[in-house]
């Protein structure tokens, strides 16, 4: 580990201050708890939410995993893994299974993280009441008084207009049936996985300055109508054209010769290992 640095960027009273926001967010599920976000070695924007809680809560003997999309080798992914490496010295991998921290942006793995694990996912915008009220003390109260007509009132407009509920990403969720949540900018495809999760789940937003938390084993219900029901993305009869995978996330990916159109798994890592066998 290169001396240069205190263990894992910042200094202990830091960590403690981040930790103890988490725990308040545990305590709480799904409600946004404001800490003092850190300046930190890279732009705000590019996930200093989610690396200000990985860098508190790992250890020596930790394993990290980060992803950007799906994707281990992204600009984003290999600058943080390098950030993490070069202050830790901790063991990085790309499977899901090994890894005992896995930092994402805008994914959670297809694999299944199971217990003692956690996931950090990187938020832009916190607020999901923010689309409808600008006011940071209102939407206080809103959460208070456990109001949330405006976010249903904007999925049902997105019917009106469109005949379904368009939010491609970040759909809004209620945890443990108080607090309705961002869950980040996941596709819909991922809400699911928030449901009873194993693994404790962590959201940073560094620019806004808020921690939240589902816990493990919490009711993560998506927002929807009785008579309008939350959907996920429809890849009915499509496949990864490099493993064959169904009923995974999927990229559509377009020759530019051809203008053919196949699909690839957006999880890299889960697509790697299904090519060589690994998962049946």
């Amino acid at each position: 580990m290169k001396k240069k640095f205190n263990f894992a960027f910042f200094d202990e009273g830091s960590k403690r201050e981040i930790r103890r926001a988490i725990l308040k967010g545990v305590a709480i599920p799904g409600y946004q708890v404001p800490f003092a976000s850190r300046e930190m070695p890279v732009a705000r924007g590019w996930g200093t939410g989610g690396i200000q809680c990985t860098l508190s809560c790992i250890g020596p003997k930790d394993i990290v995993k980060v992803i950007d999309q799906g994707s281990d080798e992204s600009v984003n992914a290999i600058s943080i893994k390098k950030l993490i490496q070069e202050t830790t010295d901790v063991e990085v991998t790309d499977d899901t299974t090994k890894a005992t921290l896995i930092q994402s942006r805008h994914r959670i793995p297809e694999e299944k993280t199971g217990k003692n694990k956690l996931i950090i996912l990187q938020v832009p915008t916190p607020e999901p009441l923010r689309d409808y009220e600008p006011s940071e003390t209102k939407t206080k109260i809103l959460h208070g008084e456990k109001e949330y007509t405006g976010a249903r009132l904007l999925l049902f407009e997105q019917i009106m207009k469109y005949g379904t509920m368009a939010t491609g990403a970040d759909h809004p969720v209620e945890v443990n049936s108080r607090y309705v949540m961002a869950p980040s900018p996941i596709p819909k495809f991922d809400n699911h996985k928030l449901n009873y999760s194993e693994s404790i789940i962590l959201l940073g937003a560094g620019r806004e300055k808020k921690i939240y938390v589902v816990p493990p084993y919490t009711k993560v219900v998506s927002l929807d109508f009785e008579d309008v029901p939350f959907e996920i993305e429809d890849f009915k009869d499509k496949k990864c054209s490099l493993c064959g995978s169904t009923h995974v996330y999927l990229d559509e990916v377009i020759n530019p010769v051809t203008n053919e159109v196949t699909y690839q798994c957006n999880d890299t890592s889960y697509c790697l290992k299904k090519r060589n066998g690994v998962i049946a």
